[in-house]
Order: structure tokens, then sequence, then C-alpha cells
């Protein structure tokens, strides 16, 4: 009994067709999958705690419009920062943004890099 009521139900028209069009749209999303993979950012960096907060202080200071921060570590202490800063590209901006990040890091300011944001 089961056998004829499976023969009967692959012999109907309407269920041949929407087995072959699932099966074309299974075969079509895996040759998607395969030729246009989901890009994956590279170098994609997420900051950390302190880096959004010295970021947001920095970016108060007045010629500071925007200040994005990476600190480098050496087992688990900051040794370098790197500051990019939107704003008044000047020798007085870039002293101060040098001394706010020196003083919240506890870094010589040496081992502190500012550059302005392009434009």
């Amino acid at each position: 009994m089961k056998k004829e009521s499976v023969k009967k139900f692959f012999s109907n028209k309407t269920t041949k067709t929407v087995l072959v069009l699932l099966a074309a749209l299974i075969l079509l999303f895996a040759v998607y999958k395969v030729f246009f993979p989901a890009k994956k950012k590279t170098g994609a960096y997420v900051p950390t705690e302190q880096e959004e907060r010295l970021s947001n202080i920095l970016s108060r200071i007045d010629g500071v419009s925007d200040a994005t921060v990476m600190i480098g570590e050496e087992e688990g202490v900051a040794v370098s920062a790197v500051i990019v800063f939107s704003g008044a590209d000047s020798i007085l901006t870039r002293i101060r943004v040098i001394d706010a990040a020196s003083g919240a890091l506890g870094l010589k300011k040496e081992n502190i890099r500012v550059y302005p944001a392009e434009k």
C-alpha cells in the first residue's frame, strides 16, 4: 500500500516540477557560495575600552575633532601608542595630544606617534 502511494506521489507532474525546481534552487545556492564567498573583513580592529576612553578624551582637546588610538602592549603593559586625529594639524595640537596620551598611559613621549587623518 505504501509503495503505491509513493509511486502515485512521484508520478504527479506538479510534484516532479516542484522537486526539480527545489533541486535547481539548492544547486544555484551552492554555486553562489562557491564562486561568490562572503567578503571577510581583513584588518578590522576592535578598539579596547582603554583606547576608546583615551580617544574620547583626546577628541575634547582644542583643535582635535576626532581621535583614534591604538595602544601597543607587551605582557599587558602599554609600551607605545599611535594616534590619528582629525582637526587642526599644528605643532601645538600635536604637543597637546602627546602630553595627554603620555599622562593617561604613563608612557614616555617618544613612544607616542601622532598623525593627522587624511582629509
